[in-house]
């Protein structure tokens, strides 16, 4: 019989950790919503672009039309993401559906409308807005959660294609932003504008995740190299690679510590070396991409190699 693996403290802080960081993350694009895009009447991308245009047009409320086309897409999500990705799609949709609820109950005027925090200045409510709504959704991927919606279909993609989400989500949203030209009332202005926060949403989402996921190459000699190593494998958890190296000048051999780490975690295996070896010499450099396991997955399709029959004799 298979003894069960036991949860490890770890483990389980991580995912506290994803929930608290994917909370902050709707929690920025629900202010940005509430707060500038809505009470100027400015859509965007995605299931809430398309439930912000169905409010505009008919007075439905956001939420209501947000959870009714996530719950289509996510019976989609269940088969290619799989149970963990929906479960944290699934918090993600109630959380935001309690958060747009709720800011729009307390951002308004004195008449109970929707209040604008930039008063009457559509351009800047727009990137203020917009950026508050990358922002977040870029918090929300690096820790695994989603919004729903077309966040769905980027994380699908993303997980055969090398392609971000911030461009996917723009390619997918482009076709709902031009549908909002058929309100009644809706300007070309208004219409330019849904496309500029298109553009820096998806800028702001780019730049959170990427500089999540940036990777640095650590290149350390010291003669402490064996305590340094052990340190950074035990306590850092990263992989050590010893390299056999001379100086020139001295034409001393010597070992050199080679380390591939989060940009994150630079910090704590700085701590680590200071702490063994406040002598030690170090290079550290950003790599543009690092594959394999620990860090990113490979998403190319490889060629089937057709095999050649030989010709009969």
């Amino acid at each position: 019989m298979n003894k069960l693996k036991p949860i490890s403290f770890t483990d389980t802080w991580t995912e506290v950790k994803d929930y608290l960081f994917i909370t902050f993350g709707l929690f920025l694009y629900a202010f940005g919503w509430a707060g500038f895009l809505i009470p100027n009447k400015i859509t965007t991308g995605g299931v809430t672009g398309i439930s912000a245009i169905v409010y505009y047009a008919t007075g439905i409320p956001i939420q209501n039309t947000y959870v009714l086309i996530n719950i289509i897409l996510l019976v989609f999500a269940l088969k290619i993401l799989g149970w963990k990705f929906c479960v944290k799609t699934i918090y993600g949709i109630g959380v935001l559906y309690f958060l747009l609820w709720f800011l729009q109950k307390i951002i308004v005027d004195d008449s109970g409308n929707p209040l604008s925090l930039v008063g009457d200045e559509p351009f800047m409510a727009c990137i203020i807005g917009a950026a508050l709504c990358g922002i977040g959704l870029g918090i929300a991927f690096t820790h695994n959660g989603s919004t729903g919606g077309t966040d769905i279909i980027s994380a699908i993609v993303n997980k055969y294609k090398d392609v971000t989400f911030g461009r996917m989500t723009m390619m997918c949203d482009i076709c709902i932003i031009s549908s909002s030209s058929f309100i009644p009332g809706y300007t070309v202005e208004k219409v330019i504008f849904g496309f500029t926060t298109l553009v820096v949403i998806g800028s702001a989402i780019d730049y959170v995740v990427n500089n999540a996921r940036q990777s640095v190459q650590f290149f350390i000699f010291s003669k402490e190299y064996e305590r340094i190593s052990d340190a950074i494998v035990q306590e850092a958890h990263r992989g050590v690679t010893i390299l056999d190296g001379m100086g020139w000048y001295s034409k001393a051999s010597s070992k050199v510590i080679v380390v591939l780490a989060k940009k994150s975690e630079s910090v704590n295996i700085f701590r680590l070396i200071k702490s063994i070896d406040p002598h030690a010499f170090i290079s550290q450099s950003a790599v543009i991409g690092v594959f394999g396991e620990g860090f990113d997955k490979i998403k190319v399709k490889v060629k089937k190699q057709v095999e050649q029959k030989e010709p009969k004799q």
